[in-house]
């Protein structure tokens, strides 16, 4: 049975109800370690060793770990950096940071020594605790690290750090869990901009810990009987969504595959093999997942598929539904925000739109005035805020008031992304404000471009950026990756450039196609358009 039945009803009859005082540790995971048995997480590496935790497993392994932050000086407020791939640890040190009342600063494995140490001074963080290759790439920068007081290195020991494991046993089970305030910090992630050092995104206790039971219950739709897995990588906001917050709160069971690098093939075994109920993937995972030939694999306990971090194609949307009977459910929001727009299951699904806002949202298409404009015509995607916040937005951009305040707009607040709404209230994306394309005074989001060639048979993926033309200001490129058995060649060009004409306004269709054999992406899976952009501006200035 769904969590939401009604959406009007629901969302007329939705109330924050924010608590004083909200810690996620104490409040929710511990509540659920009330039951000795109620397993929190079945988690597999590519050996297939199985390793089975109960929420009472987590409560006392970051109540020890707590107890470990608190004696070597940690204390509320201050800023500790949790670095490391998939180890059963992150989420025992996610835990442990919020009971002592620190703020989390998660990041990608991916990062390099310059990234450490530019995240490391901005927030003047106390702690790091990370598996050994991050340490390796911290210890190249020590020097650097005035304010770094603690390390703990998670798996090998390592000189000069504390080891985790061996850390662990030394310390109590039983903790004081912090009285943090709803309003306290507790994470802090980077986000990239799309020019100079990532931004500085301050979440407290309950923007993100407490708000994403939004994501959870009504997007997710999760109960204590499922087993959630979420492909995220554990360095983005989007483990924050569905890799714990969201699950967590509604009692569910992760599903924690460590792997090296995204197999399409293992991921469909492991979907055929374990009981998982919900699935949760980027578009990218997606999208190669349908290049698989889906008919030799059953999922019998598989009851629900979500997407997010960029729109899904509707193609891609399709070929799922066919050979699974399940619909993606696209869901929208931001490293700011939680779940604002959604495809929920008890509405219906219109392939291609972002959905409807979630309860606990006032969200519109709005002008440059901060009007709301009709149904049909394109704007900002925007959030009330006023006369009333909402819980699940970010308290700010850390050090950065002017910034801050520059996101904001009367009593909205923008999220830097374009869209339309139809007249029943669907929202259709256009792409991010500095992603729309002006060619001869028609403005094209890339995002529609993209579905269109996607759903050509030799096209396994594509980003659609502006690149600059002296008649036109700037035309559609599209960069294309082709499916196996294709070959680049000018007449393949023109039967995709007539493709798009036919699916879409003739208008819109790519002048220039070029033929790669990867996209530039971020961790998160999101495609770096703004890489190309940059690349295809300066390669045409120097001609």
């Amino acid at each position: 049975m769904s969590n939401m039945l009604d959406y009007e009803k629901e969302r007329k009859e939705f109330q924050w109800n924010v608590p004083e005082f909200f810690n996620f540790a104490g409040d929710v995971v511990d509540r659920w370690a009330e039951n000795p048995d109620k397993l929190a997480m079945l988690w597999v590496d590519e050996q297939d060793q199985e390793i089975r935790r109960t929420f009472k497993d987590f409560k006392e392994r970051s109540n020890r770990l707590a107890n470990l932050l608190m004696e070597q000086g940690v204390r509320a407020g201050d800023v500790v950096i949790l670095i490391m791939p998939r180890y059963i640890e992150w989420w025992e040190t996610f835990l442990a940071c919020l009971k002592v009342g620190a703020i989390v600063s998660p990041g990608t494995v991916q990062l390099t020594s310059k990234d450490l140490a530019y995240r490391i001074q901005t927030a003047q963080s106390v702690a790091i605790i990370s598996d050994v290759k991050t340490a390796n790439k911290v210890d190249e920068i020590k020097q650097e690290l005035s304010s770094l007081k603690l390390k703990i290195a998670v798996g090998e020991p390592k000189e000069g750090w504390l080891h985790y494991q061996t850390e662990m046993e030394n310390h109590s089970t039983e903790f004081a869990v912090v009285k943090t305030r709803s309003d306290d910090g507790a994470i802090l992630f980077f986000t990239s901009g799309t020019t100079g050092n990532p931004k500085m995104t301050l979440h407290t206790q309950v923007s993100y810990p407490y708000a994403h039971f939004v994501t959870g219950k009504y997007w997710l739709d999760l109960n204590p009987a499922d087993l959630h897995w979420n492909l995220s990588d554990t360095g983005w906001g989007k483990a924050g969504w569905s890799s714990l917050f969201g699950p967590w709160s509604m009692g569910a069971a992760l599903f924690v595959y460590h792997e090296t690098r995204f197999s399409t093939k293992r991921c469909l075994e492991l979907l055929q093999k374990y009981p998982i109920t919900t699935f949760c993937g980027a578009p990218t995972n997606y999208r190669m997942l349908v290049l698989e030939d889906l008919s030799q694999y059953k999922f019998p306990t598989l009851r629900s598929c979500t997407g997010a971090g960029e729109p899904l194609n509707p193609e891609v949307i399709e070929t799922w539904r066919k050979a699974t009977g399940l619909t993606i459910r696209d869901g929208y929001g931001q490293t700011e925000t939680v779940l604002v727009i959604g495809n929920f299951p008890c509405v219906p699904i219109r392939p291609g739109a972002m959905g409807k806002p979630a309860p606990g949202f006032e969200v519109e298409v709005i002008d440059d005035t901060g009007a709301v404009l009709p149904p049909g015509k394109e704007g900002d995607i925007a959030i009330k805020v006023l006369p009333q916040r909402p819980a699940g937005l970010f308290k700010e951009y850390w050090q950065e008031p002017e910034r801050t305040q520059h996101c904001f707009r009367g009593s909205w607040y923008i999220t830097g992304d374009r869209a339309v709404k139809d007249p029943d209230g669907y929202f259709w994306f256009v792409g991010r404000t500095d992603d729309v394309i002006l060619a001869s005074g028609y403005r094209i989001g890339p995002f529609e471009v993209e579905s269109a060639l996607i759903e050509h048979d030799a096209v396994a993926e594509s980003a659609v950026v502006a690149s600059p033309d002296d008649l036109r200001g700037e035309i559609v490129k599209a960069f294309v990756v082709l499916t196996d058995g294709y070959q680049p060649s000018p007449q393949l060009v023109k039967e995709l450039q007539d493709y798009v004409k036919k699916v879409t306004a003739p208008y819109k269709y790519p002048r220039e196609i070029e033929f790669v054999d990867a996209l530039p992406k971020t961790v998160s899976g999101k495609i770096r358009r703004v890489q190309l952009r940059e690349m295809e501006w300066s390669k045409k200035s120097k001609k």
